[in-house]
Order: C-alpha cells, then structure tokens, then sequence
C-alpha cells in the first residue's frame, strides 16, 4: 500500500500520538479547586469547605487519595477511605469537603492536599477572614 505525503504525515501523527487515558500514561491531569463558606465571617464560626477536582482524566492516580486539611491555625484533619481496589472504569470522588471550628479571629490560610501512597497529587489554598 502506498501513502501520499499527506497520508505518511497522518500515518506518522498518529503512530506518534500520546496514549489514551485508558492505559494512564498521557492522561490529563485534573485541577484541584478549593472553596469556603463563609469566607468573611464573626466569631464563633463553622467553616465548611469544598475541594473539587476540576477537569482531566478519570485515572487511578486519583483514585480514593488521603486528604490532609490544614486549618491555618494550627490545626490539622486528614481522612482516608477504604476503598476498593481500582479497575479500568471505574470513576474517582471529585468532592471532598471538611468543616473547621474557628473561635479566635484572624485572617487563616486553608490548605487541602490530596496523597496517594505518600506522595501530593495536588494542592489548593483559599483565605478566610474571621472577626
């Protein structure tokens, strides 16, 4: 079989592509986002919080990770699940939320981190002021 020129650069292209995100390699990586409620508030107040994982491919990295909260104020919260393990298919938890009591006023920087075996898949930060 013989190619035209056109025919050997789209043959090249897409012998070269990068692989689907079926196998993980070349897959997309989402963008973790992080939102508080209220993010202006008076004391005493229970802040709740959304990370949402915006974007890219469903993969096993993000599959069921640890979630590590710093609160800002020195306080920390972590959770982890028991998940079963990951099959070809199967979806990742796109929303991951916590709340935090606050009873001292101060402008706090939250930090969300998402972890699988021990290594950061991603970070967000957002910034609540408490008066």
């Amino acid at each position: 079989m013989r190619f035209g020129s056109v025919g050997a650069l789209l043959l090249a292209a897409a012998l070269a592509s990068p692989a689907t995100a079926g196998d993980g390699r070349g897959a997309r990586k989402p963008r973790l986002d992080l939102r508080a409620s209220p993010r202006l508030a008076l004391l005493p107040v229970d802040v709740f919080v959304i990370a949402e994982l915006v974007g890219g491919d469903e993969t096993e990295d993000f599959y069921c990770p640890a979630i590590e909260w710093e609160w800002g104020d020195g306080n920390r919260s972590a959770h982890e699940a028991d998940c079963p393990p990951f099959r070809a298919g199967m979806t990742m938890e796109r929303l991951h939320s916590a709340s935090h009591a606050y009873r001292r006023p101060g402008a706090y920087s939250i930090r969300v981190t998402l972890r699988r075996v021990g290594r950061a898949l991603a970070a967000a930060t957002t910034q609540v002021d408490i008066r």
